[in-house]
């Protein structure tokens, strides 16, 4: 069974996938008043932008969940000036039955997402 979330990356200045990017996955839980955010999956895309397994290990549950990229490293890596160093996409799941692909569309002065399917 695949992951219940996932993600890639295309770098839509090059039109290609951004790879080696680390990307994490994390959840919001709250106790009381207190808000936190729980780290569930990581990894890092692979030569299609994609990562293979972001959730591996949990149950997806209706929440609030935030996909991390670190992409100021990729475009070090790659050799290009970016003005973002980091992207974060903030996102509900209201049916954890469903399937949740969340891209993200990468140039080194913008970015953008949309739930994918």
């Amino acid at each position: 069974m695949s992951s219940p979330i996932t993600t890639h990356i295309l770098d839509t200045s090059i039109g290609r996938p951004a790879t080696g990017v680390t990307v994490s996955l994390e959840r919001k839980s709250s106790t009381g008043e207190t808000e936190s955010w729980e780290s569930i999956g990581q990894g890092v895309t692979d030569a299609d932008g994609r990562v293979a397994d972001l959730m591996s290990s949990e149950k997806l549950v209706e929440g609030t969940y935030r996909i991390h990229f670190a992409i100021g490293a990729y475009f070090k890596e790659e050799g290009r000036e970016a003005f973002y160093p980091e992207a974060s996409i903030v996102f509900e799941v209201k049916n954890a039955q469903e399937h949740y692909h969340v891209p993200l569309l990468l140039n080194p002065y913008g970015f953008s997402t949309y739930r994918g399917s």
